[in-house]
């Protein structure tokens, strides 16, 4: 073996490869229908508005206050 680096990086490649093919066969899951007294909704019917707007609310408050702490960093120097 002349160059066993490159082996090393083959091996990575083929086991992405490997993985994305794997998870490319998946089955589908089942259509439950519209049937609403049998099986639940696929994803459980949670409703995900509140959480999505108190994630951006929470990101927003950290990004201000970490553009604050670079400003009062500045100003000190």
């Amino acid at each position: 073996m002349k160059n066993p680096k490159y082996i090393k990086y083959i091996f990575i490649i083929l086991f992405q490869l490997f993985t994305f093919v794997s998870i490319g066969q998946m089955m589908e899951p089942e259509d439950p229908g519209n049937d609403p007294v049998g099986k639940p909704p696929l994803g459980g019917g949670a409703p995900i508005s509140g959480g999505t707007l108190l994630l951006i609310v929470l990101g927003t408050a950290y990004g201000l206050k970490k553009v604050y702490e670079l400003k009062k960093e500045d100003l000190t120097e």
